[in-house]
């Protein structure tokens, strides 16, 4: 009686959570481990970036977690079963999860340049008797397809569809599209993926952070797409550590022949164990079946607390805004009179991060102050509010 007294006056004493809102799990640890390694935790008002952990995982992920934590598997058996089970919620041939999406570059190229070929897969990253060549349009070269590139293989910079035909020759392995550079590329999503249809040469889209509209889930599938990729730790709240890697039944299996638990392998260092693909699997579960109306909702509710609460510092206007693809969610834009409020973006920035709680901003911009609401937990956007209007009337 007297464990059973004590478990409820737990349950009592746990502060409410917002339905809406991340969480880690429901489970309060008694003993604070950043503040005995002498880390300091953030209120993320940024978004889902690695640099700040991305997001929190959802109660069901960390259920399932926590499920696979206490069992053995074999580790292949659960990779075939999981993958199939993403495949049919995605409406792809088949999947896998990756340790991240830059795990899923370098292994979808991979399974491009070797097939099944054993030998080839050894082989890698020399690849002496492959083909060697990617396409890629210039304004979609970024820093991540260093993924591309550990597997041997040259980049070539396009920018027009002529260029890109021309481009196409026997060493052509394979062409990749970055989705959140659509509208800046001359050659978009659909055409992209339809000339690869109409060559024969397979497609990679990094879809990285891109999963909202939840549409976009299984767009570039039913696009033609040969290969598909999304992070898991990004706006599904699955595991940081893990992501996804969808298309073709072929490539993916040969893909699979390149990744853990296979040794001597180019991804052999990047193991995903049953923990994380179960949770990755009910991260995409959930988020398929959860309201986004009414979570899009909360974020706008959120975006005017804080504007509205900012903008009665003299000088300062709030305006919502939401990036075109990635991270397609309401965020909140401040600027203002910088002869009356005589500090730069980046100083209140650096304020904000440096004060009690730390508290970081969308990182990178110049030009105003950036806010991105939906990594919030309940009650944060107060903070956040109050926080601002402090550093900004001080």
């Amino acid at each position: 009686m007297a464990n059973r007294r004590k478990f409820l006056q737990t349950l009592t004493a746990a502060p409410a959570v917002a339905s809406l809102a991340p969480a880690a799990s429901a489970a309060v640890s008694k003993r604070d481990y950043f503040k005995d390694l002498g880390v300091r935790p953030l209120i993320n008002a940024a978004g889902t970036y690695t640099m700040f952990t991305a997001s929190l995982m959802r109660p069901e992920v960390m259920e399932a977690i926590n499920y696979a934590s206490k069992q053995f598997v074999r580790i292949s058996e659960l990779h075939d079963a999981v993958g199939k089970r993403i495949a049919e919620l995605l409406g792809a041939e088949a999947a896998m999860v990756s340790a991240g999406a830059a795990s899923a570059l370098t292994l979808g190229t991979a399974g491009v340049l070797t097939g099944m070929d054993q030998k080839k897969v050894l082989q890698l990253p020399n690849i002496t008797g492959m083909k060697s060549e990617v396409i890629v349009q210039k304004t979609h070269r970024v820093g991540y397809d260093h993924a591309i590139r550990n597997c041997g293989v040259k980049l070539i910079e396009v920018e027009t569809r002529e260029e890109l035909l021309r481009a196409i020759n026997e060493k052509t392995a394979m062409m990749f599209f970055l989705n959140w550079a659509n509208n800046d590329g001359q050659i978009k999503d659909q055409e992209f993926a339809q000339i690869g249809i109409d060559k024969g040469i397979p497609t990679m889209t990094d879809c990285a952070a891109d999963a909202l509209p939840l549409e976009n889930m299984t767009r570039f599938n039913k696009m033609g797409f040969s290969l598909v990729i999304f992070s898991g730790g990004k706006g599904i709240r699955g595991p940081q550590s893990a992501g996804v890697l969808m298309g073709k039944k072929e490539i993916i299996a040969a893909a699979r022949l390149n990744a853990p638990p296979n040794g001597d392998t180019i991804g052999r260092g990047m193991k995903v164990n049953k923990e994380e693909l179960l949770g990755m699997m009910v991260a995409i579960e959930t988020f398929m079946k959860m309201d986004h109306a009414a979570e899009w909702k909360e974020w706008e509710r959120r975006v005017s607390l804080i504007g509205d609460t900012v903008k009665a510092v003299a000088g300062v206007k709030a305006e919502q805004y939401v990036p075109p693809i990635a991270n397609h969610v309401p965020h909140l834009r401040l600027t203002w009179d910088q002869s009356k409020i005589k500090l730069s973006y980046k100083e209140v920035a650096v304020k904000l991060r440096e004060g009690d709680p730390s508290i970081e901003v969308v990182p990178g911009t110049k030009d105003s102050l950036e806010i991105g609401v939906w990594m919030l937990q309940s009650g944060e956007d107060k903070i956040v509010a109050r926080r601002i209007r402090e550093v900004l009337k001080g």
